[in-house]
């Protein structure tokens, strides 16, 4: 993808939650990794899309609605 936008999306889980996250959340377009981390988040999800309002709709539209999700913090990669 020429010129693609890449966004980090921090995930915080409800207990227990986190694996039927990281499967919701692989079956979006756009969304080329999911990864179980360490530390104050529960997992991480790399997103590669052609603009800022496709990687907008992504999150607002889709990864905020899976179920299991508390919160997110998105980051653009400059």
């Amino acid at each position: 993808m020429a010129n693609a936008v890449r966004a980090y999306i921090f995930i915080e889980c409800n207990v227990g939650s986190t694996k039927e996250v990281i499967e919701g959340l692989k079956r979006f377009k756009g969304i080329k990794s999911v990864e179980t981390v360490t530390g104050p988040y529960d997992a991480i999800a790399i997103l590669e899309l052609e603009s800022l309002q496709e990687i907008g709709d992504l999150v607002t539209q889709n990864v905020q609605k899976v179920n299991g999700i508390t919160r997110t913090v998105t980051c653009i990669a400059v």
